[in-house]
């Protein structure tokens, strides 16, 4: 990426798509781009995406809030590859899509090694 932000496309891309995802079923559904009946529609559906299903609330908010709480772990040196797999970001929080424990102090987890 020229920008050099975001060299693994892990936060922008799968974002930006589900968000087109959403736009274009509503689009297709309503048979235009009117702002009043994109919303309206938007409230009453969910849609399927790359980022798992979507339902919005009253206000335009997601009906489940989605936000992970995520820490790093087993990092070594700064060779970009290691984040490939996804192995090194830990989910945190919400509790059912946790995949790993804290490390608290974070410090401790660069003592040991």
């Amino acid at each position: 990426m020229k920008a050099g932000v975001d060299l693994l496309g892990h936060y922008m891309v799968p974002l930006a798509y589900a968000q087109m995802q959403v736009v274009a079923k509503a689009v297709d559904a309503t048979g235009g781009v009117d702002d009043a009946s994109l919303s309206a529609y938007a409230r009453e559906v969910t849609f399927p995406t790359v980022m798992g299903d979507v339902r919005f609330g009253a206000k335009g908010e997601w009906s489940e809030p989605r936000v992970l709480q995520v820490q790093f772990q087993g990092i070594s040196g700064h060779e970009v590859g290691q984040f490939q797999n996804g192995s090194r970001q830990i989910v945190m929080s919400p509790p059912e899509s946790s995949s790993g424990e804290l490390i608290f102090p974070y410090a401790e987890a660069f003592a040991a090694e």
